[in-house]
């Protein structure tokens, strides 16, 4: 997201362009998907200072203001993306691995859950857990709980 979308988004809602807000948002966007913890060590590179805390609130805030998202992937670690970055998460049990899918993919899904449930589905916040092409492709046995992709 550009400088400017940041500091006026923060205006809009009556707050101030800090370094730290400006620092964590950069570390959202460099990271991709990141737990509070990856990006106070990213953030940290640059303000030595900046504790964890900060980056917590700050990440509360910049997700209330509607710039960062945050979705529960492996072992329930909240981690944060851009909002503007749409997508579905896709959640390997066996290797681990997270890889994106576009929110298009749930289109049909969405429809049937509105007209046959009233239901709107939030697809930012998406997170589908199974096994990865590699880990199908190697054979690897899914851990239990976890059905055949083939069935």
């Amino acid at each position: 997201m550009a400088l400017p979308s940041l500091t006026d988004a923060l205006r809009s809602r009556g707050l101030r362009m800090t370094v730290q807000r400006q620092l964590v948002m950069e570390a959202v966007e460099k990271l991709g998907h990141a737990t509070s913890e990856q990006v106070h060590a990213e953030v940290t590179k640059t303000a030595a200072g900046l504790n964890l805390t900060t980056v917590y609130r700050t990440l509360e805030l910049l997700e209330e203001i509607g710039l960062v998202r945050h979705t529960h992937l492996i072992d329930t670690a909240t981690t944060y993306h851009l909002a503007a970055d749409q997508h579905i998460h896709l959640v390997c049990r066996n290797c681990r691995t997270v890889t994106e899918a576009p929110t298009g993919m749930l289109t049909d899904l969405a429809t049937r859950l509105s007209d046959e449930r009233g239901f709107t589905m939030d697809v930012g916040h998406v997170a589908l857990f199974g096994m990865c092409g590699n880990c199908c492709d190697a054979g690897t046995a899914a851990p239990a709980g976890v059905p055949n992709p083939e069935v």
